[in-house]
């Protein structure tokens, strides 16, 4: 991997090492050698967890010294490479095409590997799970506060206000975003959406709140702290919700229930998301293009959470296989022009016989 562990997941998990700018990392077996800059070595010598650190300074005086003037980072690893005897390379999908091009001017051969480029990254362990239940604790208390927030707003001409101002969507946002950043956890797009901007499972939501119609509350911020993430989503109504509206949110945490009685160590997440899909029909709302748009239930039941707020496996309509050790989310929704949208999110470890659900905040419609 050539790339800067500050935004490429799988080379921090292979290193443990934060660093901003791109370095290169190369692993032979189980030995693991990065090579860094003058900047970054002696900090990656003692913080690493690698078997060796080299300089690619040194490297880039052994290429001018082979001939090359200018000395790239490709040059800097062929270098490395011409040391091992080193011929072939397993690069991942998102390796730049550039440097896989010069390596292949240089005589190498490249095979490209798909996503999960590292497969041990999917199972967590018990200090990997015990991080993401820090972050997600955190972060209910976060959606806890936003919550309160919007409960304790009075209701005036089917607006939401606390003393003489409307309370707005980005209002919610800051109460939730500043309570992260407290505690060392940073939220981006947290969702605030009411009224019809939920019938988008993905609109943020912008302006003014109002009373009696839904609110979908979404979060999935990173912890700096340990570098992974937690997910939750709540969907709430300050003041009464209409019959339909109970109806969808009964529908939606009965969804819930259905995929937490199936996920288990070996079971394809297709076979639960499919199971959703029949419980809600059953339950009397249709999904697909209704009136020139996407309604109902149209998107995954659920996905990997670690490095990634997205990661595999998924819970979805491609086959992917559960295993004990994924941490997964649960988070069937129904979205319905002129009625808004309700979404629950939780998120579970797999086990051999069902799953443990990490989340732990309550799911209340009316508030």
């Amino acid at each position: 991997m050539i790339s800067s562990s500050e935004s490429d997941s799988n080379l921090y998990y292979a290193t443990e090492f934060l660093a901003p700018d791109p370095f290169i990392f190369i692993q032979i077996g189980d030995e693991k050698i990065i090579i860094m800059s003058d900047l970054e070595l002696d900090r990656a010598k003692s913080q690493a967890k690698v078997s060796s650190a080299l300089s690619y300074s040194g490297y880039e005086e052994s290429a001018k010294n082979s001939g090359t003037e200018s000395p790239n980072t490709i040059d800097v690893l062929h270098e490395f490479l011409k040391e091992r005897g080193i011929k072939s390379l397993v690069v991942p999908a998102y390796f730049g095409i550039r440097n896989a091009l010069l390596l292949q001017d240089k005589g190498y051969d490249i095979e490209v590997k798909p996503d999960p480029f590292i497969e041990g990254r999917l199972i967590k362990s018990n200090d990997e799970i015990r991080y993401i239940e820090e972050a997600l604790r955190l972060t209910e208390c976060a959606v806890g506060r936003g919550m309160d927030f919007i409960r304790q707003t009075e209701i005036r001409d089917g607006y939401l206000y606390s003393g003489n101002k409307n309370i707005t969507s980005e209002d919610v946002k800051k109460k939730i975003d500043i309570s992260l950043l407290e505690n060392s956890v940073i939220a981006q797009h947290t969702i605030v959406a009411c009224g019809e901007d939920s019938s988008f499972p993905h609109n943020e939501g912008s302006g003014e709140l109002r009373a009696n119609v839904p609110i979908i509350i979404d979060v999935f911020p990173r912890s700096v702290k340990s570098r992974y993430y937690a997910d939750i989503t709540r969907t709430v109504v300050r003041g009464t919700a209409s019959d339909e509206l109970k109806k969808m949110f009964e529908a939606v945490s009965a969804a819930q229930e259905v995929a937490f009685s199936m996920i288990k160590n070996g079971v394809n997440g297709k076979d639960v998301h499919e199971s959703i899909l029949l419980h809600f029909k059953n339950s009397g709302f249709e999904s697909g293009e209704i009136d020139g748009r996407m309604q109902g239930f149209f998107h995954g039941t659920g996905h990997g959470v670690g490095l990634e707020v997205h990661e595999p496996p998924r819970i979805s309509k491609k086959t992917d296989i559960l295993c004990t050790g994924h941490v997964v989310t649960v988070e069937p929704g129904l979205y319905y022009k002129g009625i808004g949208g309700v979404r629950l999110e939780d998120m579970v470890v797999v086990q051999p016989d069902g799953v443990i659900n990490l989340t732990k905040s309550p799911k209340i419609l009316e508030i």
